[in-house]
């Protein structure tokens, strides 16, 4: 597994570097497998997404190849502003021609046990079909691009810091009642889904989140994992788009 550091200047030179990344990905997979997964966040990443739905990546991308999926949502409705997928919708996937069916929202209508056994079965259906990879080695779905962000607290989807959770190792989606972070219901990736990738970017800006980068970059190693230092993918290739402010507390 192969890791990169870059950082920006400024959070709009991470954005045209974020969007170049993300368009270079979609091309080399539409053309190698005729299908392109996404996995998206909620947060800022959506904003740092924003250069995708202008020229010339919104007419240069295979939109038509895109699959779209979450990494974690909140159990709410759609419509609600707390949901992720109202988030992305707004600020991105309006904005862009992917086909509305290839949009995997959850069903805002189960129980958050229940949203979560449904998103395991659409990912196996979508396995069983060809348009989502296995990876070759962990028996876990491999996605092309994971898109993802990170707390202040060093979480990252719904996998929190001493969660019983981050420590789920067969189950592909689970749920959580009590997330710390309000709304208290959510559904979330496990680990070796996330670790299965084949592409994770790992967009963290801004002082608030300097304390965990440290954590997570640094070479000192502490037995208290953060869950963005658990984020070791088997088979893949990890970068962090980091601004000047995130990475303040790493020497040289």
């Amino acid at each position: 597994s192969k890791r990169d550091l870059l950082i920006f200047d400024a959070e709009e030179n991470l954005a045209v570097a974020l969007a170049k990344y993300t368009a270079d990905i979609s091309a080399k997979f539409a053309a190698e497998r005729g299908a392109v997964t996404v996995v998206l966040s909620g947060g800022s990443l959506i904003y740092a997404l924003r250069k995708l739905t202008e020229a010339p990546y919104l007419e240069t991308v295979d939109w038509s190849k895109w699959h779209v999926f979450w990494v974690d949502e909140r159990v709410v409705p759609k419509d609600h502003e707390d949901s992720n997928y109202k988030l992305a919708l707004d600020g991105f996937l309006s904005k862009v021609p992917i086909p509305a069916g290839q949009v995997y929202a959850i069903n805002d209508a189960l129980s958050a046990e229940g949203a979560a056994e449904d998103y395991e079965t659409i990912l196996k259906q979508l396995v069983k079909n060809g348009v989502l990879a296995m990876s070759k080695t962990t028996g876990f779905p491999r996605f092309d691009l994971q898109l993802l962000g990170m707390g202040p607290d060093g979480h990252i989807a719904s996998l929190f810091p001493g969660h019983p959770l981050v420590k789920e190792n067969k189950k592909w989606v689970t749920h959580i009642l009590d997330s710390p972070k309000p709304p208290p219901q959510r559904i979330t990736f496990t680990f070796p889904v996330i670790n299965s990738s084949a592409y994770v970017a790992m967009v963290v800006t801004g002082a608030g989140k300097a304390g965990a980068v440290q954590k997570a970059i640094s070479d000192k190693k502490t037995s208290d994992l953060l869950p963005v230092e658990m984020a070791i993918l088997d088979d893949g290739e990890f970068t962090w788009f980091t601004d000047k402010e995130a990475v303040s507390m790493l020497q040289n």
